[in-house]
């Protein structure tokens, strides 16, 4: 039976209500993963580089964001509707989301391909 629901709905109210980042699995297939992520004044811990095996695409829904590279790359700001494609084991961090309104991603997880 199919189900639906609004991506936006549920949000936290404050950023006192919420310890770190909220992460919820949408859709589970082979080789992808769907997730909703939601941030509110959150930034990933000084030192810390997500080192990921997979490929993931992140979509800012609402709020904003900024993510770090570790290659010195210029960092990335996101806002409302702004989405990019991080390659598998692209070291990155979230430099800082929205503290005044929580950030709403929608990011979704690419296995590395059979054919390479």
């Amino acid at each position: 039976m199919p189900t639906n629901s609004n991506i936006l709905a549920g949000q936290p109210a404050s950023a006192e209500t919420m310890a770190g980042e909220l992460v919820e699995t949408l859709a589970v297939g082979p080789g992808a993963r769907v997730e909703r992520i939601v941030s509110f004044g959150h930034a990933s811990p000084p030192g810390f580089w997500y080192d990921q095996d997979e490929t993931e695409w992140v979509m800012v829904l609402a709020g904003r964001a900024e993510l770090a590279f570790a290659d010195g790359a210029e960092p990335c700001r996101l806002g409302p509707g702004d989405y990019m494609l991080i390659p598998a084991h692209r070291r990155h961090r979230v430099a800082m989301t929205d503290p005044a309104v929580p950030t709403v991603w929608l990011a979704v997880h690419l296995a590395p391909a059979p054919w390479g």
